[in-house]
């Protein structure tokens, strides 16, 4: 009952910032729509198209001129003249900009679009001797992003950009049949809800919302908010207050209300959050109004009084208290402070109140994969399952490129016939029905490939910890397994105990092989970690030679006590772990630590920095929260 309830908020918001995009369609970024194609985008969809935005639908296709404005190759071609045309982002001004499969949109226009967005404003065009200037645009951007687990993320850049993200994956037809929308009937008595705002009303909030204005103390929630949650980017917090008074105005209030604010900390922060906010002063710190001895549910009174069963003995009032009748004055002030209005709630009671609104619309399983972010590894990142690269013959298109055809590069002919089609009369091209192609004008394929990834597991077999983490590691890598053959990845498995590490398992996708390694797999001995962290950067320079990304799991409890010469020595063995972690962390591929200590261990934490990945404390870890984390792991951006 409570995804039900969790789905239908999810979808109410989802119509309310249609009307938020009709009051303010550029101001805050857009709208990041996570969902299939389907029932539930298309009735959004649907929505929008009815809201009465001017949307510039962008083909996944279109180059650079076509977005930015700049020569008409067919008109210039059929006229032998040079012709301009006007780009979308130009025909977008103050409606919307709609990128369908946002996910496979060409780096090479997200960066102009996202720097239009920030001048407001597009570049001249190069061609054009008519307009010396830039061109003034204003637009927002509803991303339609239908990546699954495994698929690429969209562009970093965009999705800062974007206000409102919407994860609507889970939502079936079911969920919002039905579904009405208080804010949307401004008046009442009207049985049927639109989308739509009236013009009037429309008009009112536009006038409206520019003048709403926040508090010191809001914005300081907002912001305090923002950092608990591990937002980095001071963009956030800004695009969150303009959310917040635009849903304001959609409710014809003057100033910024704790309702607005947890909507923007559902819709803005929450979606973004990287990590579990720390738990507040008033929850850590202990309660000492309460008597020692005293029951939790007493009063003081009742504490005190050694008889339970008599009242206790009332203070005679002071003598002047009695005497002393209470003046005009007084009685005054008395009733002066009984009709006082409620003071203004503190910073702090705000970002309580929005960081419950924020973790309550997150799923469970989200609140277990903010545990599990990839670390801020240097140097290069591996994608979601394993890292990109640009080819010639095969993969998803990239914009084409300057070159010359021959072996695996074959020749783009539309890229060329647009390069050459500006210079034709500097060119003899005098002939007519023929375009004089040079050999600088030849352009070629690029294709993007996407590698398969191998999860090395190091196993810590040492010790009675170890042992009872074991069987959970047998299952996890067993429910890996069965979801790696379509994805293409693989598992390799890293054990080691005693005064040595051994390959317990190679790279494999198979699931009869796993469970052979890992059956006869004993305990006992010492750690020494620093022989398996070094064994783990050879398999993945080995791996990453064979076009495959390496991604570490190291299943320990960091208390290493033999160094790589498998000598005893507490000192030395941690001193030849961290190196080899650093190691791993100049390879700049993600790792993730499970601490299996009985209580999160500060040391253990400190390995899994110094090794650049994530720390995950588990000290009552299953199999499938396990093999989630790890898959987790997998899925997310670096």
């Amino acid at each position: 009952m409570a995804d039900d309830l969790k789905g239908l908020e999810t979808w109410n918001d989802a119509m309310t910032s249609l009307q938020l995009l009709q009051i303010d369609p550029h101001g805050f970024g857009g709208i990041w729509l996570r969902a299939p194609f389907g029932p539930v985008r298309e009735q959004w969809l649907r929505h929008l198209s009815q809201a009465g935005l001017n949307t510039v639908k962008l083909p996944g296709n279109i180059d650079v001129e076509r977005l930015l404005g700049g020569i008409d190759l067919s008109l210039t071609l059929q006229s032998g003249r040079l012709h301009m045309q006007s780009g979308l982002l130009q025909q977008a001004d103050q409606g919307i900009v709609l990128i369908s499969m946002a996910e496979r949109f060409a780096p090479a226009l997200i960066a102009p679009m996202t720097q239009a967005m920030d001048k407001q404003s597009l570049p001249p065009l190069k061609n054009d001797t008519q307009t010396g200037g830039p061109i003034r645009t204003q637009f927002g951007v509803v991303a339609l992003d239908e990546s699954m687990y495994d698929d690429a993320p969209m562009s970093p850049a965009l999705q800062e950009r974007l206000g409102l993200w919407f994860d609507l994956q889970e939502l079936s037809p079911s969920d919002i049949t039905g579904v009405s929308l208080e804010a949307l009937d401004l008046h009442n008595g009207q049985d049927a809800v639109s989308i739509r705002i009236e013009p009037a009303d429309l008009a009112r909030m536009q006038l409206l919302w520019p003048h709403i204005q926040w508090t010191d103390e809001q914005a300081l929630a907002v912001c305090s908010t923002a950092q608990g949650l591990g937002i980095d980017s001071l963009r956030i917090p800004t695009l969150a207050l303009r959310v917040a008074s635009c849903h304001a105005a959609l409710h014809l209030r003057n100033d910024v209300t704790d309702e607005d604010l947890a909507f923007a900390a559902r819709r803005v922060l929450a979606p973004r959050a990287t990590q579990l906010p720390a738990p507040s002063a008033s929850e850590t710190e202990p309660q000492n109004s309460t008597a020692p001895d005293s029951e939790p549910d007493q009063t003081p009174e009742e504490a005190n009084n050694p008889n339970p069963t008599e009242p206790p003995d009332t203070p005679e009032p002071p003598k002047e208290a009695v005497d002393t009748p209470p003046t005009d004055d007084s009685q005054e002030n008395a009733d002066t402070q009984d009709e006082a209005p409620p003071s203004t709630p503190s910073p702090e009671n705000l970002q309580e109140m929005m960081v419950a609104a924020a973790l309550a619309s997150l799923p469970p399983d989200v609140l277990d994969g903010l545990l599990t972010k990839p670390g801020r590894n240097s140097g290069n990142t591996s994608g979601r399952s394993g890292q990109f690269r640009s080819g010639m013959q095969r993969g998803r298109p990239l914009p084409a490129r300057p070159g010359r055809p021959g072996g695996h590069a074959r020749l783009h002919v539309l890229a060329t016939l647009r390069a050459a089609a500006p210079k034709q009369r500097l060119r003899d091209g005098h002939q007519q029905g023929r375009v004089a192609i040079r050999s600088e004008d030849f352009h070629v394929h690029r294709y993007q490939q996407q590698n398969a990834s191998c999860l090395i597991l190091a196993l810590d077999a040492s010790g009675s910890a170890a042992l009872q983490r074991l069987a959970e590691a047998k299952g996890a890598v067993e429910l890996l397994l069965q979801q790696s053959y379509a994805r293409r990845d693989s598992v390799c498995i890293v054990a080691f105990k005693g005064a040595q590490a051994q390959l317990l398992l190679p790279m494999t996708r198979s699931l009869v092989r796993a469970k052979r390694a890992m059956t006869g797999l004993p305990g006992g001995g010492g750690t020494p970690l620093a022989l398996a962290l070094k064994m783990a950067c050879e398999q993945g320079k080995q791996l990453q030679r064979q076009g495959v990304t390496p991604i570490l799991v190291v299943l320990s409890d960091g208390r290493a006590n033999v160094n790589l010469q498998g000598v005893g020595g507490r000192a030395q063995a941690q001193a030849d772990a961290q190196q080899w972690a650093a190691q791993w962390r100049q390879t700049g591929h993600r790792s993730l630590w499970i601490d299996t200590s009985l209580q999160p261990d500060a040391q253990v934490q400190n390995m899994a920095q110094i090794m650049g990945g994530s720390y995950m404390p588990m000290p009552q870890v299953q199999a499938q929260r396990m093999a989630t984390a790890m898959d987790n792991l997998r899925r997310q951006p670096a």
